[in-house]
């Protein structure tokens, strides 16, 4: 089933398309050693060339334009792969949350590419995820797997890092079906722009309301939760006392706009995935050769301060 277009969705950024061929050269064996002498030196050249030209190549800026679109079943992969460079190796099926998303396609939206043409230079699926945006109501979900597994996720994290009156809270609030808990999911490409983000949140909010008017699944939640990529200065964080995770000035948010959710948050921790990542899934990150640990920071923003978070993006990420 093709996804129906939503909406446009131009970034602010000129991201380079994931899967454009990096350019690289081997050496080759001369087989007739007797002709390498003039060819050697001119080849020495022409590769001194090459390089710089490949050197311009990887720091070239492509400019790449993004749509909106419902989400589908064609999305599953991109969704799914998504969702793994968030919980990484954590204990939590991805493959039934998406499933679970594209079944309530009543909310949330991919990004592709715009019109990808079929002589483009560039290896791109007209079908790849750039990223996406939904919401699971962990409370109407209640008792599938990845819910479960999920509300275990964040509260071990909270049990680590927070004293436990917190964690008492966090889990009351998880059973407290009166008062729903959605989990806010909001990931895409390390190279896509912030500016993305807008559009995107600015649309599932419309769909959440018109899902609380209509009765449908995921439209009344009071609290939104999320798990946001971050990463701290290593050595920082690291006491073994409750409490330790670090403050907000020494975080670094992958996806930048998540630190307006962090502001606004009545509940919020950190905890390491060190050991979950790898320089496939995780990355090995460092600023200004000060190495960096990644971390996920779980947030608990009440569903009436979205406003506020609105407009700290409409601020921020207007274009």
């Amino acid at each position: 089933m093709a996804s129906r277009p939503k909406r446009r969705a131009v970034g602010g950024g000129t991201p380079q398309a994931p899967g454009a061929p990096v350019p690289c050269h081997e050496e080759e064996e001369n087989e007739e050693m007797e002709d390498q002498g003039d060819d050697d030196e001119d080849s020495d050249e022409d590769s001194d060339e090459e390089e710089d030209e490949d050197d311009e190549a990887v720091g070239e800026e492509v400019n790449v334009e993004f749509e909106a679109y419902s989400i589908s079943d064609n999305d599953y992969d991109g969704i799914k792969r998504l969702l793994q460079q968030l919980f990484l190796k954590a204990p939590v099926n991805t493959a039934e949350l998406t499933e679970l998303l594209i079944q309530q396609n009543h909310i949330g939206s991919v990004i592709k590419q715009t019109d990808v043409s079929d002589d483009s230079d560039d290896d791109v699926d007209e079908d790849e995820v750039f990223g996406f945006i939904s919401l699971l109501n962990l409370t109407e979900r209640k008792g599938t797997q990845c819910a479960e597994q999920i509300k275990a996720l964040t509260l071990s994290g909270c049990a680590e890092n927070c004293e436990k009156s917190v964690v008492e809270r966090l889990d009351q609030l998880f059973k407290d079906s009166s008062r729903p808990v959605g989990l806010l999911l909001s990931e895409r490409l390390i190279n896509v722009p912030a500016q993305v983000a807008l559009p995107m949140h600015r649309q599932l909010q419309k769909e959440l309301a018109e899902a609380h008017r209509t009765n449908k699944p995921c439209g009344k939640c009071h609290f939104y939760l999320l798990i946001s990529k971050t990463f701290a200065e290593a050595g920082k964080g690291n006491s073994t006392k409750k409490q330790s995770s670090p403050k907000k000035d020494e975080l670094m948010f992958a996806n930048a706009e998540e630190e307006f959710f962090y502001e606004k948050a009545v509940l919020r921790f950190s905890y390491s995935v060190q050991e979950e990542s790898d320089s496939r899934l995780g990355g090995r990150w460092s600023f200004d050769d000060v190495p960096m640990k990644p971390l996920r920071t779980v947030m608990l923003v009440p569903c009436d301060r979205m406003g506020e978070v609105m407009a700290a993006l409409e601020e921020h990420l207007s274009v």
